[in-house]
């Protein structure tokens, strides 16, 4: 399931309209929606009651700076409108296809673009829990700099607020269970090109040789038709045949999604093991031109595997030319989460360093609660998540579906949030529940932030992993049309951009200052 996010029912979608914004979440399809809350007073108890009959969360110690974790913490409930609820994934997919958009001389289109995608693709600095679940960590600050000089323009009574969640990381060798794992593989005629199943296969070759003796494969590839090359195989002692089945992959026909997905769903289920983590991975360019090509007619299947035998689905998409809400339906209604890969280095980091040890789940149905305070908060705005949805009511509803994370695993959401003058103390209260992945227990985690953890200057002040966040929202908004307060230009967010790839020799920063300057030059 995908990050996502609602508030109060008549609260549409959120966007920067005349230099205000809504004050709440955003719903795909909204018309958009100026409000400016006047003062209310806020009621003793949690943002939302607990479900009747269910046992009370476990709420674990510790916490980071600018976060409390402590009883104090839920002893308001702000109106529905000043709530934002949302199931978590870490889907990245948006990112890395804009990336490779722009690498091929052409800007993405705008609905293409999803900010969470681009903010969640990037390292965090939040602390990792010592178990399952999750620690949670909020802070912010107001874009300036330690100057107090501005970027952009109204931005002066606006801070950023991110709320950040963090899942242990990967066990030692040996320590996760065992992984069973179906390949559904596109072979149509569209995956000739280069990039597309030349990369699909090199990538399944590098993974076979990183997967365990005590891990399984299946292969299922579709063009027209489906066809299951190999059943569910375990990988001591078959690893020569694994790869022959691989490396005899070739392009032929159409691209009949919905015979692919639902032979590969036929396959986990008959190849499924008990005690193992059973996950499809369906590699697509998602170009779906026969047999039924709308997502709904796919999903009842994936539904009835996820919630009948815990089968999860990883999305994996490929090519210049790529069915990127194709893709996201699939893996949203699978619990799963989807990437984007175009080059071997990509693909190595995927199927090498990340598949292998990710393949555990650290929680599920994860999903968390941002509760803003009313006496402080005058309005705020979601950075994404449009058409991510979760009833506030539901929080606490474990029947609702939310989302499975793995080990290792960041989710992030970014708040741009205007205080009341002269506000003081109590801004927000974040909390993640989820399901234990082994006795389905609930638990939940909680953090607060504080008006004096907002306030710092965001350029030069504040960490630079929330200086990379906000430069990816800002890049996000900027190719979709919208507006932040304080926005800078994309030439100022190149040069930030590449001040903190420097300073904190991280690659992935200096791939995003690239695709800034290849944005700006196609806008120019």
């Amino acid at each position: 399931m995908k990050l996502r996010t609602r508030t109060h029912r008549g609260l549409l979608a959120a966007v920067l309209a005349g230099g205000v914004l809504l004050t709440g979440g955003c719903s795909a399809g909204g018309d958009a929606t100026s409000h400016d809350r006047g003062g209310r007073t806020a009621t003793d108890g949690a943002p939302v009651a607990p479900d009747g009959g269910k046992a009370a969360p476990e709420q674990p110690d510790g916490g980071a700076d600018g976060v409390r974790e402590d009883d104090q913490a839920r002893e308001f409930a702000p109106p529905a409108d000043y709530l934002s609820t949302f199931a978590l994934d870490v889907d990245t997919a948006s990112y890395h296809y804009a990336r490779r958009t722009l690498g091929d001389g052409s800007l993405p289109a705008p609905d293409q673009v999803r900010p969470e995608e681009f903010i969640n693709s990037f390292r965090q600095d939040y602390p990792r829990p010592e178990g399952d679940g999750f620690s949670v960590t909020v802070d912010g600050a107001r874009p300036r700099s330690a100057e107090g000089e501005m970027d952009g323009q109204g931005g002066e009574e606006w801070s950023l607020v991110r709320v950040g969640l963090s899942t242990r990381g990967a066990d030692r060798e040996g320590e996760r269970p065992p992984a069973a794992l179906t390949f559904v593989i596109d072979i149509s005629g569209s995956m000739a090109e280069p990039g597309r199943l030349d990369l699909v296969k090199e990538s399944l070759g590098l993974l076979t040789d990183e997967l365990r003796d005590d891990d399984s494969i299946a292969v299922v590839t579709f063009s027209d038709e489906a066809e299951t090359r190999l059943p569910m195989t375990r990988i001591d002692g078959n690893r020569d045949r694994i790869h022959s089945v691989i490396d005899e992959l070739e392009p032929t026909d159409s691209t009949n999604v919905e015979a692919g997905v639902t032979t590969g769903y036929d396959e986990a289920v008959e190849g499924r093991r008990r005690g193992a983590t059973n996950r499809v991975v369906l590699l697509s360019d998602a170009l779906a031109n026969t047999g039924e090509t709308e997502a709904d007619a796919i999903l009842d299947r994936i539904d009835d595997a996820r919630r009948e035998h815990g089968i999860t689905l990883f999305g994996v998409g490929v090519g210049s030319d790529y069915g990127d809400d194709l893709m996201e339906r699939l893996a949203d209604k699978g619990d799963g989460h989807t990437t984007y890969v175009s080059t071997s280095a990509q693909a190595r980091k995927v199927f090498v360093q990340q598949l292998p040890t990710h393949v555990e789940l650290r929680a599920r149905d994860a999903k968390a609660q941002v509760a803003f305070d009313p006496e402080t908060v005058k309005q705020f705005r979601l950075i994404g998540y449009e058409n991510r949805a979760v009833a506030d009511d539901d929080f606490r509803n474990d029947q609702v579906d939310g989302g499975e994370v793995g080990p290792g695993h960041t989710v992030t959401a970014l708040y741009a949030v205007r205080l009341r003058e002269g506000a003081s103390g109590h801004v927000a209260t974040a909390t993640v529940r989820w399901l234990d992945p082994r006795t389905r227990a609930p638990h939940e985690r909680t953090g607060a932030v504080e008006t004096d953890a907002i306030d710092g200057a965001l350029w030069g002040g504040s960490s630079k992993r929330l200086q990379i966040t906000a430069v990816a929202a800002y890049f996000a908004e900027a190719l979709r049309g919208g507006g932040l307060p304080g926005a800078p230009s994309l030439g100022q967010l190149e040069d930030r951009a590449r001040a903190l790839a420097k300073s904190t020799e991280d690659s992935a920063v200096g791939e995003l200052a690239d695709a800034i300057e290849q944005a700006q030059r196609l806008k120019d």
